[in-house]
């Protein structure tokens, strides 16, 4: 079982869009991948189609009452699984925050669920380092953290970068991580210097493959799909398939 965190603590910067297409890219491969929806805003569950499910059947009854994870899982059309999110998730902070041992519930919560060893499982994390974020972090192998060009999203993804490292030392082991560019735009010369930075603080954990910045990948959640099922033959679609091929290439999700 691959425990992968998709994570920034900036807002706009393609994390769910990232954590929807890549998972569904894996269905695609036949992988069985399993979606876990931490952001209280539940945006990647909106955008697979599932709106406004009780609070009991998502991932807020998991912190909240202790329900077993398999319990929540459901199965889309797509041959995704998902655990959904729910404004819930929101107070979890205020009612768990001070509990010894918090950000370790849902690592403990995967651990009780055998039968997905062998899948690989993505969490669509808060835009926050509370502790949905740090359960998440604490959970996962590794981290994939999307990263537009502008300036003020690279400054957040050098902060979140040196928090990681910090995180290391309670984890007792290294968070391996992989950073992608999104909304991506070769003509553009910020964008060109910013590759050209990530590249030089970065080297290897920059992945090779830039998500470009396509219409299609804002209007599919729209209507309930993921990039592929709405618009296969997009400039979007062809780079998450590349994505996630390149991913799968250097063992990420092993």
């Amino acid at each position: 079982m691959a425990v992968i965190a998709v994570f920034n603590q900036k807002g706009g910067v393609g994390k769910t869009t990232t954590a929807l297409n890549v998972a569904a890219s894996l269905a695609l491969l036949e992988r069985k991948p399993i979606v876990i929806d931490l952001d209280p805003q539940a945006h990647i569950s909106l955008a697979l189609g599932v709106k406004h499910p009780p609070s009991a059947t998502s991932t807020a009854a998991f912190f909240r009452e202790g329900t077993p994870l398999d319990q929540l899982a459901r199965r889309l059309a797509n041959d995704l699984r998902l655990l959904p999110g729910h404004a819930d998730l929101s107070k979890v902070d205020a009612l768990l925050g001070s509990t010894p041992g918090v950000a370790g519930t849902l690592s403990k919560g995967l651990g009780a669920v055998p039968a997905w060893r062998d899948q690989p499982i993505l969490i669509d994390c808060a835009p926050s380092l509370g502790v949905l974020s740090l359960n998440a972090l604490f959970a996962a192998d590794r981290v994939l953290i999307p990263v537009t060009a502008d300036f003020l999203a690279i400054q957040g993804l050098n902060r979140l970068d040196l928090a990681l490292n910090v995180l290391e030392g309670p984890l007792k082991r290294r968070i391996p991580r992989r950073i992608v560019l999104t909304r991506f735009d070769e003509s553009k010369p910020h964008c060109r210097e910013s590759l050209a930075s990530l590249k030089s603080r970065y080297g290897d954990m920059l992945c090779e493959t830039r998500i470009p910045d396509d219409p299609a990948l804002s209007e599919s959640p729209a209507h309930g799909m993921d990039i592929f099922a709405y618009s296969a033959d997009s400039p979007g679609a062809h780079d998450y398939r590349l994505l996630t091929m390149e991913l799968l290439s250097k063992g990420f999700f092993a």
